[in-house]
């Protein structure tokens, strides 16, 4: 996962070249997305719902955290198990980090190196270092 959203991009610049606050969400969460229209521009319409879909909480207090930053990169530190589908969440080809466990801000967002279907009873896994994200 390659791309900082805009907003996430305005919020770094801001803050490092014009000393304007910026404080760090109070969690994170993993949210599935079935398109990318929106993630780049804050304003994402193609979140997976439903089924009993929830975003996946990330970060140090959940257990769920990343590797420290080398080179400006980190990933998972173990795989990730989003809950298991009550209906179908049909093809997920988009994965975003977000700072609300609903509505919120796309921070970083990328394409799935392969789409996956989830269907009923489906579970989507993020394998241990599977979700990598670079400051590029």
């Amino acid at each position: 996962m390659a791309a900082k959203s805009d907003y996430l991009e305005d919020k770094i610049y801001n803050h490092v070249l014009r000393n304007t606050a910026y404080t760090s969400p109070t969690g994170t969460w993993i949210a599935l997305f079935t398109a990318t229209t929106g993630l780049e521009t804050n304003s994402p319409s193609a979140e997976v719902s439903g089924g009993s879909y929830v975003r996946l909480a990330v970060g140090a207090a959940t257990g769920r955290s990343f590797t420290a930053s080398s080179g400006g990169a980190g990933s998972n530190t173990e795989t990730w198990e989003f809950v298991q589908a009550t209906a179908n969440w049909g093809v997920i080809t988009h994965i975003a980090v977000m700072d609300a466990v609903t509505v919120g801000n796309v921070l970083y967002h990328g394409a799935l190196t392969s789409a996956v279907t989830i269907n009923t009873n489906g579970i989507f896994r993020i394998p241990l270092g599977d979700l990598d994200i670079t400051e590029a």
